[in-house]
């Protein structure tokens, strides 16, 4: 089976955050059954557990190349670890659009559905901001594979994320733009959102300390013609940085930018992190997550090639998300193995005690005080003629 290496690496993982996690019960029943994968077998039985793992994410709509590449990686998650461990999860979809109107509509739907002990998602900063306090007051547990405001985890006390904060990214991308692009004048064009305002003051920052000239423009997400505010990109700008969402506007600035003959350098946060959508050559892309296709991971390679099989081409949008929603499915599988119902409750406290040595970030997942991964990184990607991305950093 295509599955095989990883499956046993999984069930390495699942056992050894059990045991981490002092969940480990008697007579063989710290680690999880090992299901026709090769995996040695413990004498362990398998244990009975079922329930419901929501998934928040903008499945249609102007970024849904982004969400549906987070769903089926989610798709794929519970696949694989109710393969593995016997389990019979499930996944409810609620489609936010990236609105957080649309995700304040979604999140009381699942705060209905008991079923639900645990969420993946919303995918956004600003979805974050809007449904916090509803997950807070229900005490569910949701973790973002993909949202990076760095203040999200010091106000809601339910959630956590797999991916490294804004903190990490304005200072990551400020110092390669002033280091190996030697910027001397950079423009900042923020979206408007919570997300972007956010990651632009913190590039500016590091950049203004860096002795770097910084300007600053703003517009809609919504905006869907940027001429005008091309033509006002000054000839001796070095880069324009683009901290948005939606990948496809980059792509209109940036064609209008060579229509007009600007010469500036393109540099986009995450959210542009799009090949499909965003492809403008020479531009640099940061991201939250590597390339795992690059990791030097037998075990993560052949799970690559199964995804790749069965979905299609992805991106760093995706792994993030496998890892989320195994956080969440392990966290339910752990009391069960200690002979306790997945409530919500418990599924929120083995969140917080979530400990893996190996994950299919090529990193190990564990969580502070806040929940916040430990040792994330950001990397920087470049995009080449032929519109792929190729890693610099």
């Amino acid at each position: 089976m295509k599955r095989t290496r990883w499956l046993i690496l999984l069930t390495l993982v699942v056992a050894l955050a059990a045991i981490a996690s002092g969940c480990g019960g008697e007579d063989g029943d710290e680690e999880p059954a090992a299901q026709d994968t090769g995996a040695t077998d413990t004498g362990a039985e398998a244990v009975e557990c079922s329930g419901t793992v929501g998934i928040m994410g903008p499945f249609t709509g102007d970024a849904a190349s982004i969400g549906q590449e987070q769903l089926n990686w989610a798709r794929f998650a519970v696949d694989t670890f109710n393969e593995e461990n016997g389990t019979d999860f499930v996944l409810e979809e609620g489609d936010t659009q990236l609105d957080p109107a649309q995700a304040s509509t979604v999140a009381p739907q699942f705060v209905s559905n008991s079923d639900i002990f645990g969420i993946v998602g919303p995918a956004g900063s600003q979805e974050i901001e809007a449904v916090g306090e509803i997950f807070g007051r229900e005490g569910i547990a949701f973790v973002s594979p993909s949202a990076t405001a760095t203040d999200l985890t010091e106000r809601f006390d339910t959630f956590f994320r797999v991916v490294p904060t804004d903190a990490d990214q304005g200072p990551t991308d400020a110092t390669y733009m002033a280091e190996e692009l030697n910027a001397q004048k950079v423009l900042i064009i923020d979206d408007q959102t919570s997300y972007s305002t956010g990651l632009a003051d913190s590039t500016a920052e590091a950049l203004e300390e860096a002795g770097v000239t910084v300007e600053r423009e703003s517009v809609s997400q919504d905006q869907t013609d940027f001429s005008a505010l091309v033509s006002g990109v000054a000839g001796d700008t070095d880069v324009v940085f683009l901290p948005w969402q939606i990948a496809a506007n980059a792509q209109l600035f940036g064609n209008q930018m060579s229509e007009q003959g600007k010469d500036a350098v393109i540099f986009g946060s995450d959210g542009l992190f799009s090949p499909d959508d965003f492809s403008i050559a020479g531009s640099y892309v940061s991201s939250f997550a590597p390339d795992i296709t690059g990791l030097d991971d037998p075990a993560v390679q052949e799970l690559a090639t199964a995804y790749e099989q069965e979905f299609g081409d992805f991106g760093t949008f995706g792994p993030p998300t496998f890892a989320a929603t195994t956080v969440v499915m392990d966290a339910a599988y752990r009391a069960c193995q200690d002979g306790e119902e997945p409530s919500r409750e418990v599924v929120l406290e083995n969140v917080g005690t979530t400990d893996f040595p190996e994950s299919i970030l090529g990193q190990p997942i564990a969580f502070d005080e806040n929940g916040d991964i430990q040792d994330a990184t950001f990397f920087i990607f470049q995009v080449a003629e032929d519109g792929s991305y190729e890693l610099v950093q």
